[in-house]
């Protein structure tokens, strides 16, 4: 399960907003169709302009995650 990832993630990046959707509501589920989301986990990173940075689906990698975001600041 991501959520312990994801937790641990949002409390490290305490600045940094993390939205959670879920993707079985009909609202959730657009918005995983229009990013083209196909399996579950997933996590996508997004930089200041709204462009995707870093897309993964199934096991979220922690260090990748907040390397892509770190990353961002510089």
């Amino acid at each position: 399960m991501a959520n312990p990832v994801v937790d641990g993630i949002a409390r490290e990046l305490n600045e940094v907003p993390v939205v959670r959707v879920n993707v079985a509501s009909r609202n959730g589920g657009a918005l995983a169709s229009g990013y083209g989301v196909r399996g579950v986990p997933a996590l996508i990173v997004f930089n200041g302009d709204g462009e995707i940075v870093l897309s993964q689906a199934g096991r979220i990698g922690r260090d990748a995650v907040l390397q892509s975001v770190r990353a961002l600041g510089d």
